[in-house]
């Protein structure tokens, strides 16, 4: 299948939902208010598309100096083991470059991906929860 990426691509709310639900990924996916604040916030949005379909989204968080939060890795179900999410981590490095750390906080089943594509473990981080 032909994937087309695109670094800093317009994405609307809805798309985002799309494929959050697709993914499988917890978000806030009926809440398009909420999930457009996100998509306005962002400092890096990079899509994956085919047929102009959005299949995968990366979306951070970044001063573009020193430190990158990934906020969210996505894929379609349908499309994932293509290569997809690894794709799209690698055009984020390059947009944030090698002076920056990128971090991420990840769900239970993910954890071996990310180790997998070269990411490292660690256990001294904290977190307040959201409370919605």
């Amino acid at each position: 299948m032909n994937y087309t990426y695109k670094v800093h691509d317009k994405i609307s709310a809805a798309e985002l939902s799309q494929v959050f639900k697709a993914s499988g990924i917890r978000r806030p996916v009926d809440d398009l208010d909420r999930l457009q604040k996100m998509i306005e916030q962002a400092d890096v949005i990079i899509t994956a598309r085919t047929d102009n379909q959005v299949i995968g989204v990366a979306r951070a968080i970044t001063d573009f100096s020193y430190c990158c939060y990934l906020s969210d890795l996505a894929v379609d179900k349908d499309h994932q083991k293509a290569g997809i999410g690894k794709n799209l981590i690698k055009l984020l490095q390059e947009e944030i470059g090698e002076e920056v750390s990128l971090l991420l906080l990840s769900a239970p089943e993910a954890m071996e991906y990310y180790l997998k594509i070269g990411f490292t473990s660690f256990d001294n981080g904290f977190s307040i929860p959201r409370k919605k």
